[in-house]
């Protein structure tokens, strides 16, 4: 299977869509995400030019990783516990879901170990979900200072999940939410804060309306996932 072809198609359209926006095709970056794929499909992916990937599980990640060859990096998308921060801060360059300030202080207590500065999104529950991780938006403030103040760790910005239900409308309002927090929360803290993790493969392009930065795409990337093993 061509899944460059894919994603070059992902990126095609994303390219049009930041245009519409008045945007930089070029701020916004594909995260190709591989939970569930097997170490060959994704070294597949690598080999025919997909550079940045992303995973659930800390645990999936290392198996796969450890199996990999070639130019790639990988960020954490899904729920980091406390007691795999070992492992998240070794192998990815980017944790998207510090909804924490605990697990971010585990998180720069691992980088300091390594000696190394290790790049974290805060997650924002925008969509109000209790499925879903993610500090309430009234929060996201606090937390973000608190993050923001410890040693081995760059804050880069936010992430969100868009909501399950509610189509285009609810989807827009969660995005523009986590702009605007992005927005009041860098202001505040006199930081730039510049990314914004958000959409995936339903619901993409409406993030990359309200400002996304890094987009997270998988089923349309690699094609349907089998939750069945």
């Amino acid at each position: 299977m061509n899944y460059f072809q894919n994603y070059s198609h992902i990126r095609s359209l994303i390219d049009e869509r930041a245009r519409a926006a008045g945007r930089k095709p070029e701020d916004i970056r594909i995260v190709a995400v591989s939970k569930t794929f097997a170490p060959e499909t994704v070294q597949a992916a690598i080999d025919q030019g997909i550079r940045l990937l992303g995973e659930n599980k800390v645990q999936e990640a290392k198996g796969k990783i450890a199996a990999l060859k070639g130019d790639f990096r990988f960020h954490l998308v899904g729920h980091l516990q406390s007691n795999k921060t070992r492992d998240a801060v070794r192998l990815f360059d980017c944790i998207h879901s510090i909804d924490k300030a605990s697990t971010a202080r585990k998180v720069g207590e691992e980088a300091l170990r390594l000696g190394k500065t290790q790049k974290v999104l805060v997650q924002v529950n925008t969509s109000n979900e209790d499925s879903k991780s993610g500090t309430e938006p009234a929060g996201a403030g606090e937390l973000c200072g608190e993050v923001a103040a410890i040693a081995g760790i760059e804050l880069l910005g936010l992430m969100t999940i868009g909501p399950l239900e509610g189509g285009e409308s609810a989807a827009r309002t969660a995005f523009a939410l986590l702009r605007e927090l992005r927005d009041d929360i860098a202001g505040r803290l006199g930081m730039p804060l510049g990314e914004l993790s958000m959409g995936m493969s339903g619901d993409y392009p409406i993030a990359v309306d309200e400002g996304a930065t890094l987009v997270r795409i998988g089923s349309a990337i690699f094609g349907q996932r089998s939750y069945g093993e």
